[in-house]
């Protein structure tokens, strides 16, 4: 590594011995390092998510399923309900997939090449915990590490595209030693100096070696491409009760919030909603006002039918309305049943 970028490294890691953060899933710099399953599980979790969110999230996680053998005996339709309010679902039924095959092998596998096989492990999660876990040299590069990184050598291009240029550069600058530390130095340097708006440059430990900053415009980069409107998507939640229950159902386990309990719903469409696809006959009543809700790719607003089941079969199961907190319902379903029970108090 060219003297150069290798005081970069040096700097930061420097930086890092001061002010890394205290994570419950890492080790404090100069430790041994941490758990290949607690970092692998911090690393689902924090994906789409902040840290704020997750802590107490991974906390609870661990002290359920405190190893990969124990998530991997976990029942599903538990570890779905524990994951509710976290999002992104495919990233749970990929976490039990990953710790099952995990647990039959025996231990995570130690190589970046190797962890990149497992399900749900992507390019940036296989980099995270091969560095964090085991030591691998690796290019860990997520938002923070890319906003870093983008300023510090003022790459020009607008993302995503320029992603395949950042993850070049955060390579020249990752040392051997001690990958991990760097990694996380590089993700605290995002999350606390190095901001989207407003960097504290002056306090940055490589703002001498930063071009954006050296040119005078940091927040330049970087560079982000017009944001394209979200589609407008409407559907109708139905909230069918029976003697103080509340009907939900299953979700498909392929698809958006795939294998989740939820309150059944028409289906979503570019057009606003009418009575179709209710779970049973019943005296239907539209509540006023609807819920939103923004998914990744699309913006979700939802009418509200009430109704009552009149001794009618519907498919699914039934559940006390007082415990409705307990059935982990993803959030855009608790938002609604929040929003029906106020309205109906």
């Amino acid at each position: 590594m060219p003297a150069k970028l290798s005081s970069i490294a040096a700097a930061l890691l420097d930086w890092y011995d001061l002010h890394a953060r205290a994570l419950p899933w890492r080790s404090p710099p100069g430790q041994p390092r941490a758990d290949p399953y607690r970092v692998w599980l911090s690393e689902i979790m924090l994906q789409q998510t902040t840290v704020a969110a997750v802590r107490p999230r991974f906390e609870s996680f661990v002290a359920r399923w405190p190893t990969v053998d124990a998530l991997a005996a976990a029942d599903d339709a538990e570890l779905m309900a524990a994951w509710a309010g976290l999002g992104y679902y495919a990233r749970a039924r990929n976490l039990i997939a990953c710790a099952r095959v995990v647990a039959a092998a025996g231990a995570f596998p130690e190589t970046e090449a190797a962890l990149r096989a497992l399900p749900g492990v992507g390019a940036y999660t296989a980099a995270a915990v091969a560095a964090i876990a085991f030591g691998e040299r690796a290019a860990v590069v997520d938002a923070n590490v890319a906003r870093v990184v983008a300023r510090l050598f003022a790459i020009s291009a607008p993302l995503p595209g320029a992603m395949e240029a950042i993850r070049a550069a955060t390579d020249t600058i990752t040392p051997a030693d001690r990958p991990g530390d760097f990694a996380q130095a590089m993700m605290d340097l995002g999350s606390s100096i190095c901001t989207p708006r407003k960097p504290a440059c002056l306090a940055c430990p490589l703002h001498a070696s930063c071009a954006a900053y050296l040119a005078g415009e940091p927040e330049a980069y970087p560079v982000k491409p017009a944001k394209a409107a979200k589609p407008q998507r409407y559907g109708t939640i139905f909230w069918l009760e029976d003697a103080g229950r509340v009907l939900l159902v299953r979700r498909p386990p392929k698809g958006l919030l795939g294998g989740m309990r939820a309150l059944p719903t028409g289906p979503w469409t570019s057009v606003p909603p009418v009575l179709e696809a209710a779970p049973a006959p019943s005296n239907w009543q539209m509540l006023p006002g609807t819920v939103g809700h923004v998914f990744t790719h699309f913006r979700l607003e939802l009418a509200l039918a009430v109704g009552q089941a009149h001794g009618h079969a519907a498919a699914g199961e039934w559940w006390p309305v007082a415990d409705l907190d307990s059935a982990g319902l993803p959030t855009v379903f608790a938002k609604a049943a929040a929003e029906i029970r106020r309205v109906s108090a």
